[in-house]
């Protein structure tokens, strides 16, 4: 059975035949089986798409990650925050506007299926959205057809995205001849657009590290890199406020004459009297549920006096006037569905009363390192008649944890799909072990991706005579930068020497191939073309193997080694925790949750909390000594 397939076996489960078709709801849910019951409610439900509500972006990311195992690759969509503060003149990040204004999109329906379900963190809940997201489309693009160059270019610079010489980050573009590379905002890598004439001729994506094509595509979706663009509407209000509001003179007269520029979106509560969220955007049929609400008004109550104390201070260094206020960002949460005519239901972890529908739902007991009792756990299970699954993060994991079920005797599903907690349904007698439940770690939520170097500060403080090491060739000595032309065309080289009068000229804009020399004062150059510095890396390569061996034996002992369980907050705990006179920044409440994490695991803690001085890392280490 595939984990696609596990939704649909709670169709008869009571609590959600007790809700489905209400207006209004409360289902109590404990939180390990809260995917898979969101899920359900999608399959088997007559409303979608269904916009979640949780507290937090990473809660967020965790269940969306879950939704995409339990639902499929498409049918889950996060529609993020924004990471900067509200008023901060700064851009959020390229990624973060691409794809809210994929999932706004995708709302709509237009060419393409609708996401079954979309998780917002409560800070973009009640965020307010730009005038004309409503609007926005993406450029699709396919080999085959009809593509003007000057147009496509055109769309791209006033879509947000950047001229490059090179395409390496996302949200930049750059033009080579008749080939037009691109870093979507939504992609995972670079497009490349051969156009021959006005037709694509061929569509592949590439590396960036080597910039050559990898694979040919069928098609690329392309979002734009801002969520506020200087429309026809925008750019007349900002002309309007250039008289109204003098103090951000310079701001407005940018956006009336269409500029992009970073920070442009902390003027968006100026530029509309639209206020929208996202709630507003939901299509007929939707449905809304909130999970954990007093969790989520709390959350929202933070923000808001977040922004009003912002903009207190932030009156007074402009110099906007006194007693003026500024036109909020977020919406009140209260507010937020009082227009809606879409059915919004809670979900909270345990019910409120004797009426409230519950899924009846466990997870897991400690099993984290106790071969032994998690046998009996299954076998139990087994002999009370459930299915019982078990997701693996990968094909690997997925082959060896069926090894060692089949060493103790068991023969169960293993499926690949990465979650972050197993279930246990009692009525719908279905079980799923997820691969953290017998490891105790934690997945990532997003894959890394390979990022050059950052070379910016590469020339501080160098200079000729200092040696340095290219990743090829070994030690040399910089003698500064030199101008040669080749071809016909002049560039500017770093000028390395080397053992024996060799030279090596290093072209400027591959400058992320060498790198300070941080070792002993005076070392041997390198040879050009000799076999020292191969050796010399085979053998670091193989101390390093020896390194890394250590730690894996060091790490299987620790995580088999039996540790103090502490137990769940206690009133004492919190009243502690309440009585600091500080709010905890967003960082704070993640460190705090992660070290009581670790500490009511069995397996021994093994964390280290960083921050610079008066960063709050005392409030930490008090909750977690008391």
């Amino acid at each position: 059975m595939s984990l696609t397939d596990l939704p649909i076996a709670l169709r008869e489960e009571p609590a959600l035949v007790q809700v489905l078709g209400r207006k209004a709801a409360v289902l109590a849910v404990p939180e390990p089986a809260r995917p898979i019951t969101l899920a359900a409610l999608s399959t088997v439900g007559s409303r979608r798409p269904i916009l979640v509500a949780v507290p937090t972006t990473a809660e967020a990311e965790r269940l969306v990650g879950d939704l995409t195992t339990l639902m499929g690759p498409d049918a889950a969509e996060l529609f993020p925050a924004w990471e900067t503060l509200p008023f901060e003149r700064v851009s959020p990040g390229v990624e973060t506007m691409g794809r809210r204004m994929r999932t706004i999109w995708r709302l709509r329906g237009e060419g393409a299926e609708k996401p079954a379900v979309v998780v917002a963190p409560v800070r973009a809940l009640i965020q307010h959205v730009s005038p004309h997201v409503d609007e926005a489309k993406p450029l699709v693009v396919a080999p085959g057809e009809r593509r003007d160059q000057a147009e496509l270019i055109h769309w791209l610079a006033t879509n947000g995205y950047r001229r490059e010489g090179q395409v390496e980050h996302r949200g930049e573009f750059a033009v080579r001849g008749s080939i037009v590379d691109i870093f979507g905002s939504t992609a995972e890598g670079p497009v490349r657009i051969d156009l021959w004439g006005d037709e694509v001729d061929r569509l592949t994506s590439f590396s960036v590290s080597d910039q050559r094509s990898t694979e040919d595509l069928d098609r690329v979706q392309i979002f734009s890199c801002r969520e506020l663009l200087p429309t026809e509407d925008v750019r007349q209000r900002a002309g309007s406020l250039v008289a109204s509001e003098p103090w951000g003179r310079e701001q407005w007269e940018r956006l009336s004459e269409g500029q992009l520029f970073d920070g442009m979106e902390s003027w968006l509560p100026w530029l509309t009297d639209d206020h929208r969220t996202i709630v507003d955007l939901l299509p007929e049929g939707s449905q809304v549920i909130l999970v954990e609400p007093r969790r989520l008004r709390d959350r929202a109550a933070d923000l808001l006096a977040e922004e009003a104390d912002l903009a207190k201070t932030l009156a007074k260094t402009w110099e906007v006037g006194e007693g003026r206020v500024f036109p909020p960002l977020h919406a009140q949460f209260v507010e937020l569905f009082q227009q809606t005519q879409l059915p919004v239901w809670t979900m909270t972890v345990t019910p409120d009363g004797p009426d409230v529908a519950t899924v009846a739902a466990t997870g897991w007991n400690p099993i984290v390192g106790d071969g032994d009792g998690l046998t009996n756990q299954l076998r139990q299970l087994l002999d009370d008649g459930y299915r019982v699954v078990v997701a693996a993060d990968g094909e690997g994991s997925a082959l060896r944890l069926g090894d060692l079920l089949r060493e103790r005797g068991l023969s169960l599903d293993v499926q690949v799909g990465a979650l972050e907690r197993g279930f246990i349904l009692t009525h719908s007698k279905l079980a799923v072990l997820a691969e953290p439940d017998v490891t105790g770690r934690r997945r990532a939520h997003r894959a890394p991706r390979p990022r050059k170097r950052e070379t910016a500060g590469f020339f501080d403080g160098l200079k000729a005579g200092d040696y340095v090491v290219h990743y090829q060739h070994g030690v040399g000595r910089y003698s500064g930068m030199v101008k040669r032309a080749i071809g016909g065309v002049e560039r500017d080289y770093l000028l390395l020497e080397y053992k024996g009068d060799d030279k090596l000229y290093v072209p400027s804009d591959q400058i992320d191939a060498v790198r300070h020399y941080t070792g002993g004062d005076s070392p041997a150059l390198s040879k050009l073309g000799g076999g020292d510095w191969t050796r010399t890396k085979a053998r670091v390569k193989s101390e390093v193997q020896a390194v890394a061996q250590e730690l894996v034996v060091l790490y299987q002992k620790r995580l088999h080694a039996p540790g103090h369980s502490f137990p769940e907050d206690t009133p004492w705990q919190r009243e502690l925790e309440d009585a600091f006179p500080y709010r905890e920044t967003p960082d704070q409440l993640k460190a705090i949750e992660e070290v009581k994490s670790d500490m009511e695991s069995e397996v021994p803690m093994d964390r280290l909390v960083c921050g610079d001085v008066g960063f709050g890392k005392t409030e930490v280490a008090v909750r977690a000594a008391f």
